[in-house]
Formats: C-alpha cells, sequence, structure tokens
C-alpha cells in the first residue's frame, strides 16, 4: 500500500507497543475479550496491525531486538497474529494481570538493552501519514540520546474533553520544555486552553532511552520498579512469549506513567506532531474517519441513512437503515446493538458497567469467539441445547479434550475433518457427520490446506464453556489436573 513507503531513517529505535486497554467507550464491537485495539476498525486491517506496520521501520536494521509488544496473557494469539499480519519481529511480554502503563513500561524498559531508545506507543492509535510520524521521531532522537523523556503531543484542532493536554513552555534544540499536564478537563476550560497556544493533546507515546525511563521511576515510583524487577528476574520464556513472574507483578501498584512519572519528572520534552491523528476512543472518533454525505451521514458496511442528519451507522453484516433520525450513532453486532445520541459517545463505557452488574455475557465476549486454531459462533442456545458453528484454520487443531456434562454432534459443511474419538481417528469430508458421547475424549484437526467450517450441537445437563478439560494442546493453554474445568 502507498501509505506505507517508508522515509529511510539514520539511526535505530526499538518500538515498545502497549496492547492493553479494554476500550469499553467502543462497546459492542470491541469487549473485554476482544478489545478495540485487535478490531478491524480502519480498512479490513485492526488497530495493532497498522501500528505494528507503522513502527516496522524501526526494528528492521542491524542486530536490532526487534519490536516489544506488552499485553495480556489471555490476549496472546491475537497479538502474536497481529505480528505475523504485518511481518513484525520481536518478543510479547504477557501481563498476568493489568498494572497500567507505568507497570507495562517498566516490564519492556527492564527487558531491553540499557542504552537503546524505546519508543513507547498504545496499539490502539491511527496516524495515517506514517512518514509524517517517522520524521516527528526521528526529530526527537538527539533529546532522548541527551537523557531526556520525549513526549508527542499532537497540535489541537477544537477544545476536546476527551484528550489530556500539554501545556509547553520554552523552545528548546529538540521541541520544547513542558510547563504543565492536564487531565481531561471540562468544555469552558478546553476552550480556554486553546485560546492560549501553548498546548498540545497528550497522543501517550513516548521515546526516552531504557536507562532513562527506569531511573526516573527510581526516583518516582521506586515500588513499581521493584516489583517488575522481581517479575522480570523470575519470568519465563516460551518461544515469542516473556512471562514475568505472575506473584511479584500482581502485587505491583497499578497507575498510569502520565501520574507516576511524566507529571513529577523535570527533564520532560514535548515534540509536536501536526499530521492526522486519533486515539480512536469513541465512536465519535470513529466516526470522523469515515466519510460523510451533505447530510453530514457517515455509513460504515451494510447501512442506509434516509432523510437522516449527522448519524453514523456502523453494520458490517446486516442491513440498518436509519430514516428520518439526528446526531445519533447506531452501532450494530449479531447480539447486541448501540442506539445512543453522539452527545453521549463518552458515556457508552457506563453502558459496559450496567451489563457487568447484570452479569451479562455481552459485557465481556461476543456472539463470535475467537481462537487460536480459528473461531466459534454461537448461533442458537436453549434449555439442555447450544449450537454453534465452527470454523478451523488449516493445519489447526482444538485440544484434546473431553467433557463431563455435554455430548456432541458434527456435521462438516466445508472442508475436511480429521476426528479424534476414544481411540478412533478418522476423516470426514462435507454433508458427513459423526457423534461425540459425553465423556468421551475427542480432537477435531483440519489436516488441510482450506477452511474447515462445521456446526457442533451440543447436548446435556450443563453447556457452559468451563466444562472442558484438557488433556493435549499445541497452543500452550494450561492443562489441567484429571477432573478438573478449564476454560476452553
Amino acid at each position: 500500500m502507498d501509505e506505507f513507503k517508508l522515509i529511510p531513517l539514520k539511526s535505530m529505535v526499538q518500538p515498545v507497543i502497549l496492547c492493553g486497554g479494554s476500550g469499553t467507550r467502543l462497546w459492542p464491537l470491541s469487549r473485554k475479550s476482544l478489545p478495540k485495539q485487535f478490531v478491524p476498525l480502519v480498512g479490513t486491517r485492526s488497530l495493532l496491525e497498522l501500528t505494528l506496520q507503522r513502527v516496522n521501520r524501526f526494528g528492521s536494521q542491524g542486530s536490532h531486538a526487534g519490536t516489544i509488544c506488552v499485553g495480556a496473557e489471555e490476549h496472546r494469539f491475537f497479538i502474536q497474529e497481529a505480528m505475523d499480519a504485518s511481518a513484525a519481529r520481536g518478543s510479547v511480554i504477557l501481563e498476568p494481570v493489568a498494572r497500567n502503563t507505568a507497570a507495562a513500561m517498566a516490564l519492556a524498559a527492564l527487558h531491553a538493552s540499557p542504552k537503546q531508545q524505546l519508543l513507547f506507543a498504545p496499539a490502539d492509535h491511527h496516524i495515517p501519514d506514517v512518514n509524517a510520524f517517522a520524521a516527528m521521531v526521528q526529530e526527537a532522537m538527539p533529546a532522548a540520546a541527551g537523557g531526556a523523556i520525549v513526549i508527542f503531543g499532537v497540535t489541537p484542532s477544537f477544545p476536546s474533553t476527551a484528550y489530556g493536554y500539554v501545556e509547553y513552555g520554552k523552545k528548546l534544540a529538540t521541541g520544547y520544555s513542558v510547563s504543565r499536564f492536564i487531565e481531561k478537563p471540562g468544555l469552558e476550560a478546553a476552550q480556554e486552553l486553546l485560546f492560549s497556544g501553548r498546548v498540545l493533546w497528550n497522543a501517550g507515546i513516548f521515546l526516552c532511552t531504557a536507562e532513562t525511563l527506569l531511573a526516573a521511576m527510581e526516583r518516582h515510583a521506586p515500588d513499581i520498579l521493584a516489583a517488575c524487577r522481581e517479575a522480570m528476574a523470575h519470568a519465563s520464556t516460551d518461544g515469542v512469549f516473556v512471562r514475568p513472574a505472575a506473584k511479584a507483578f500482581a502485587a505491583c501498584r497499578a497507575e498510569s506513567i502520565d501520574y507516576a512519572v511524566m507529571e513529577r519528572h523535570d527533564n520532560v520534552v514535548v515534540v509536536p506532531f501536526n499530521g492526522a491523528w486519533s486515539d480512536v476512543g469513541s465512536w465519535n472518533a470513529v466516526a470522523d474517519l469515515t466519510p460523510s454525505d451533505e447530510a453530514g451521514n457517515r455509513v460504515a458496511g451494510n447501512g442506509l441513512a434516509i432523510d437522516a442528519q449527522g448519524t453514523f451507522i456502523h453494520a458490517p453484516t446486516r442491513r440498518v437503515v436509519a430514516l428520518g433520525t439526528k446526531d445519533l450513532l447506531i452501532i450494530d453486532t449479531p447480539d447486541a446493538l448501540l442506539v445512543a445520541a453522539r452527545s453521549c459517545a463518552e458515556q457508552v463505557k457506563s453502558v459496559v458497567s450496567a451489563l457487568e452488574a447484570e452479569q451479562r455475557p455481552e459485557a465481556v465476549v461476543h456472539r463470535k469467539v475467537p481462537r487460536p486454531w480459528g473461531w466459534y459462533d454461537s448461533v442458537e442456545a436453549g434449555d439442555r441445547f447450544h449450537v454453534k458453528r465452527i470454523h478451523v484454520k488449516p493445519g489447526a487443531a482444538l485440544s484434546l479434550q473431553m467433557h463431563h456434562h455435554r455430548a456432541e454432534h458434527w456435521v462438516v459443511v466445508r472442508g475436511t475433518a480429521e476426528v479424534t474419538c476414544g481411540t478412533e481417528t478418522f476423516l470426514l469430508s462435507e454433508n458427513q457427520s459423526t457423534f461425540i458421547p459425553l465423556g468421551e475424549v475427542h480432537r477435531l484437526r483440519n489436516p488441510g490446506k482450506t477452511d474447515l467450517d462445521m456446526i457442533e450441537v451440543q447436548s446435556g445437563s450443563y453447556l457452559e464453556e468451563d466444562d472442558i478439560v484438557r488433556i493435549d494442546d499445541a497452543y500452550g493453554r494450561v492443562v489441567p489436573i484429571a477432573g478438573a474445568k478449564k476454560v476452553a
């Protein structure tokens, strides 16, 4: 693609992609099991893929160790798939629990070489002009090499109440000194900040050497650094995955890098970025990435706006029609529909809190659930039955497993399935079926070079996903003691 024709760089920087965050303001598309950074929101690529493509040029020279991604254990396969899709190489640090950006950045700095310049970037931002972004990073390298922590600020285009601000002071050889940080202000305060002409939006992107960050944390947040040191000292490595010691990391205090370090540190430099930037933090931000018609309507997917004004429709599958609406957000997914006033975009996260209080699964998971071997879609469920569509990638296999409370019928609708049932292993082709009795050890594998699709009908007294006992698994998921329950 033309947008990824890269300008050459004179120096090396190691990217660190912060892959945490739940993206609750983008519900129902973004959910805790599949946050916004892993969802295709801009074209067909996820925000994480776009971020990795944007920073790939930094990790492609010499004996560079490549990109470091820091994310949750439960999202490890999403991160690895995005790295493969974007041809990124490097390592993935898996946090056993979420502890905010200060801890995540400390883990990466401890993993890197002390003198290495690290570019910390969130996984969920959209920056279309990758060459302008690279030029900004290149400009900041001398200041980072000199011991400063460089933050990048975006020239504000309107008085946003959703972003934090950086007020800058005197001009330096690189960028400006930082006078103060202002957390998400009210509208009147945001307008005053904009009129001052001395503020930038805080983009949450940082450049510094590993040793500079660690020294700053030793000074301002020594308890966080100590917990991270202990966790990394006893970390385990499995291929590209680095797992800090869970007990030590769980003891770490959760705090953002802004509060823990930046607002207290005396050697912070801000470099302005004048290109297009979005943190894709709300449905209004997503809407702004979509072209509008003459009435201000924006449609992504299979939507249709008739006699409507200022309405955004996100309809990836079925037809959604807005008739005579004004200033609405309409977000459709197979199992949940959001209709909200555009003025309430920042309050969508309260919907997630309400659903969590009701213990509704829509707060956490989609009807279609990604798995390292493919995905399954819960088509229909009722008393003592559950119907799923299962998609298995070529060469992939589900774990060898058994269930205590359910039997399963499998029907192949596309491709070829290799089925293990008890002591037998056999092939099924399209329109063939088999039965897995309750308590029988079984496995499904796709031995072919094309996708495998099948329908699974479960029946039994208990049909939840924690009735899975793993015996063997190709993806390194925990194998429980026989008889124990474990989520798929």
